[in-house]
């Protein structure tokens, strides 16, 4: 079954905007995603902040006019480069904080919001990286796909996530198409990036996304994402929907209203630890 989910605008200041699309109190119709922000970032737009329950995952576009300085309190600091990805599994609580390395310039990327498994939510918090010159590419008449998470064609990323997931960055030249396979019982969408992408013969922009959803029942099945009109850019994402309960509340999301509760506690009392000020 496809439906349509329209794309909110969101900004926080003079830093910070994004297409965003969220999954709701269920995290249906994206689940185990709960949300993905497209995104622009000229300058610290969030203070350093806690997260728990899920995990936070920073992908930039090639185009990416600058790095991401990112920190947590784990002790990590890297520099996260266009094309590049950084996973951080909150876990039961850290505090991270993401800026443009440079000043001045925009980063140019996807915040995306992944949950974990009930069992795997109260597991110590990590991080995964992946840098851009070691995420796989598969090249194709006319387009271009990269691989930072999961797999397709004979590429396979070298990343083993939390969460069963995939996501393939798609370049398509004008004229040009892509079929990806979904596997049964996968959740899976579509999220325009620049250009009209036409997914199965149904055009798509930067105002909407096309969310195949439902796909439980029935065989495995093929979905084509092509270009008339140009060139174009989308991503797909893809991955195991946990039918878990999600309960909400600000940078927290867990499986129950006692998780959350005692997470919460946890963080007022300083067990996710904290960041020096710059």
């Amino acid at each position: 079954m496809n439906a349509i989910a329209r794309l909110q605008r969101m900004s926080h200041g003079s830093h910070f905007r994004a297409l965003t699309l969220r999954g709701g109190e269920a995290a249906a119709p994206i689940d185990p995603f709960l949300a993905v922000d497209h995104a622009w970032m000229s300058g610290p737009p969030f203070p350093p902040h806690p997260h728990a329950g899920f995990s936070a995952v920073s992908y930039l576009f090639p185009d990416s006019d600058t790095a991401i300085d990112n920190r947590d309190s784990l002790g990590t600091r890297n520099l996260i480069q266009p094309g590049g990805l950084h996973w951080t599994a909150a876990g039961r609580g850290v505090v991270h904080e993401e800026v443009p390395a440079e000043p001045g310039k925009t980063v140019h990327m996807l915040q995306i919001f992944i949950n974990l498994p009930r069992e795997r939510q109260d597991a110590p918090p990590f991080a995964l990286n992946i840098a851009p010159e070691d995420v796989p590419v598969v090249q194709l008449p006319g387009a271009t796909v990269r691989v930072p998470l999961g797999s397709f064609a004979d590429a396979l990323s070298p990343l083993v996530p939390p969460t069963d997931v995939c996501m393939l960055d798609i370049s398509l030249e004008a004229g040009a198409e892509v079929r990806v396979p979904l596997l049964t019982g996968h959740t899976a969408f579509i999220m325009p990036i620049d250009g009209k992408v036409w997914v199965d013969g149904q055009p798509f922009s930067l105002a909407e996304a096309g969310l195949p959803v439902s796909l439980s029942q029935g065989e495995d099945r093929v979905v084509t994402l092509c270009a008339k009109q140009g060139n174009a850019r989308a991503v797909l994402f893809s991955g195991v929907p946990l039918r878990q309960p999600v309960y909400w509340q600000g940078p927290f999301a867990l499986a129950s209203a006692e998780a959350l509760a005692e997470t919460i506690e946890a963080y007022r009392r300083g067990a996710f630890g904290t960041l020096q000020p710059r």
